[in-house]
């Protein structure tokens, strides 16, 4: 099951991104998270905090699934 996430702006940050959803807990952790865990935007791998998400696209954390809608 994923979760949907609301945009409020033409574009969210993956490192905000997991701020927001409690992946992470201060956006300065971005760097090393995505360092050490596999995380992928569209299916791809994903490892830089500043890629811009944009409507439709679908980030997998783990366990988790992220819907940008």
């Amino acid at each position: 099951m994923s979760e949907k996430i609301k945009l409020e702006t033409e574009f969210i940050t993956l490192g905000q991104l997991l701020k927001d959803e409690g992946v992470i807990a201060t956006g300065g952790q971005a760097k090393w998270f995505l360092r050490e865990n596999s995380v992928l935007v569209n299916g791809s791998p994903e490892d830089r905090r500043g890629k811009k998400l944009h409507l439709g696209d679908v980030v997998v954390v783990g366990d988790q699934t992220f819907e940008i809608e």
